[in-house]
């Protein structure tokens, strides 16, 4: 079951609205101002899922994803990255790193809390 989910972006704008869409939800979530700083959270505690922006300081959100799945906490757990990218190579790339899945820039919303909400369905979960 999702209950704590991560979210990763560079953009204070975006964080803002995701914990709040999110926390609206009924979900418990954390923000990180980028790569770094999402990967020592990822580390520090445990999150049945992960949202990670793409192109951010330090660490892309590929390199994020290609780290997490390195660790067998999150072998499983769902991650997907956000991103204004659509090309096939892309998308390639971010199956290679491991990405659950991708959602396009600029968010919807409500597509975002229905996707998680059929997760939830479906019995996805660490």
């Amino acid at each position: 079951m999702i209950k704590d989910i991560l979210a990763i972006d560079d953009s204070a704008a975006m964080r803002e609205i995701l914990a709040a869409t999110l926390r609206a939800a009924g979900y418990r979530v954390s923000v990180a101002v980028d790569g770094e700083e999402g990967l020592a959270n990822a580390r520090a505690q445990s999150f049945d899922l992960i949202l990670t922006d793409q192109y951010m300081p330090k660490r892309s959100g590929l390199d994020v994803i290609a780290a997490l799945r390195a660790e067998p906490a999150y072998e499983a757990t769902p991650i997907f990255v956000l991103t204004t990218e659509d090309g096939d190579a892309f998308k390639d790339a971010a199956r290679a790193a491991g990405a659950t899945g991708w959602i396009a820039k600029p968010l919807d919303l409500d597509t975002l809390t229905d996707l998680i909400a059929a997760m939830q369905g479906s019995g996805a979960q660490r």
